[in-house]
């Protein structure tokens, strides 16, 4: 029982330093990565489609992005999302592939991102947070209920902090090279 408890936990908790990578990934660097753009909506045949879904995206330079849709009559809504997006990036159409150039980040861009990577760490932190706090009430629960002793829900809640305190530090490492990548462009 304290064993599912705490790997349950633990599970959510990785996904969650898991999403803020992923999430961390989609804000744009100096360099172009196809993290970039493959999560922009795009209303295909109806329905709102990730990018990556419905085309190829390729980063062949630094500074450059290319995206081949695989059917080339969604090129249009394509672009039309990627201009609607917030990530301030104009698309240039061939008719058969879409190219976007990356441009270089002002110096006061970069801090508005690393101040956006800082906030969003805080984000993940109280969620990591409170996933804890669902465990120990979980524990709580467990000794209530005398399927624990005390003696076990101790030694529960302090390996349950070990292993919040351990993924925190996992969500701030991931924060820490994203701000390296956002300063030494």
């Amino acid at each position: 029982m304290i064993d599912h408890t705490l790997k349950n936990a633990e599970n959510k908790m990785q996904k969650t330093v898991d999403g803020f990578q992923k999430e961390l990934a989609t804000i744009r660097t100096g360099y172009a990565t196809p993290a970039i753009i493959e999560h922009v909506k795009v209303d295909y045949a109806g329905v709102p489609t990730p990018l990556n879904h419905i085309a190829g995206i390729s980063a062949p330079a630094a500074d450059l992005l290319v995206v081949q849709p695989w059917d080339k009559g969604s090129l249009q809504t394509i672009e039309k999302a990627i201009l609607t997006s917030d990530l301030g990036l104009t698309p240039i159409s061939d008719g058969n592939i879409i190219r976007i150039n990356i441009p270089p980040l002002s110096e006061e861009r970069r801090q508005e991102l690393i101040k956006l990577v800082h906030k969003r760490l805080e984000e993940r932190r109280i969620a990591i947070r409170n996933l804890r706090h669902e465990g120990m009430n979980e524990l709580k629960e467990l000794e209530r209920n005398r399927e624990i002793s005390q003696d076990e829900h101790k030694r529960a809640s302090n390996q349950l902090q070990q292993i919040t305190d351990h993924l925190i530090t996992g969500a701030e490492k991931v924060a820490e090279g994203k701000e390296k990548e956002l300063s030494n462009i």
